[in-house]
């Protein structure tokens, strides 16, 4: 059990940051939208384990040669793009009239008041969402491939990595929106900046681990 734990803990650290990361880029970021983050993460961790265990020792060697650099591509694809974003974003604003910027500013607090859910942009979109619970979620399918080869069952352990990636990321989600007031306009930069590290560092361990 101690040891599903651990791996549970292990599994969660990406998840995690790209949970801090997600609450830090939202100007607001309401409850539900929070926890259906929270909950695709968790979800995807839970379920990738049960897909390794099933495709067995059959495909393992397929898989293990190709998941660090699907998982890397789409983090830096994602990554890049908030970069991207941002910067743009910036720019725009350093050329607008100053009378403009404030009514744009004066909009956009009025649209958040009246209940726009701003948190739907970015990587809080259900669609990019989807993607970053599976690019991290990869991992977890080599770890059911590895319980499937050891005769380990499978069901326990995603049910309790999948609970704690759940637990993390809400914690990951409440500490990225006090996160914001200090990096305020620099969060969706350092966002994207953290997953291209993500991506970066699984695509390293898996080099590391290769030779």
């Amino acid at each position: 059990m101690l040891t599903y734990v651990l791996v549970g803990f292990a599994l969660a650290a990406d998840a995690f940051a790209v949970s801090v990361s997600a609450a830090a880029c939202a100007t607001a970021l309401p409850l539900l939208i929070g926890i259906r983050a929270a909950f695709m993460f968790g979800f995807f961790q839970f379920l990738m384990p049960l897909v390794g265990w099933s495709l067995g020792s059959a495909f393992s060697a397929l898989i293990q040669n190709y998941d660090h650099w699907i998982a890397f591509g789409l983090l830096i694809i994602v990554g890049s793009k908030m970069l991207y974003e941002a910067i743009h974003m910036r720019r725009e604003s350093a050329c607008d009239d100053p009378e403009k910027v404030v009514a744009a500013k004066s909009k956009t607090i009025a649209a958040t008041n009246k209940g726009t859910n701003s948190a739907s942009k970015g990587i809080m979109k259900l669609n990019t969402l989807l993607v970053l619970a599976f690019a991290t979620s990869i991992d977890a399918m080599a770890v059911g491939l590895s319980y499937n080869l050891l005769g380990m069952p499978i069901m326990l352990p995603s049910f309790i990595i999948g609970t704690i990636t759940f637990i993390v990321c809400i914690i990951g989600i409440e500490f990225g929106k006090r996160l914001r007031k200090l990096i305020q306009e620099w969060a969706e930069i350092g966002g994207g900046s953290i997953l291209i590290i993500i991506g970066f560092r699984i695509l390293i361990d898996h080099i590391i681990k290769g030779t």
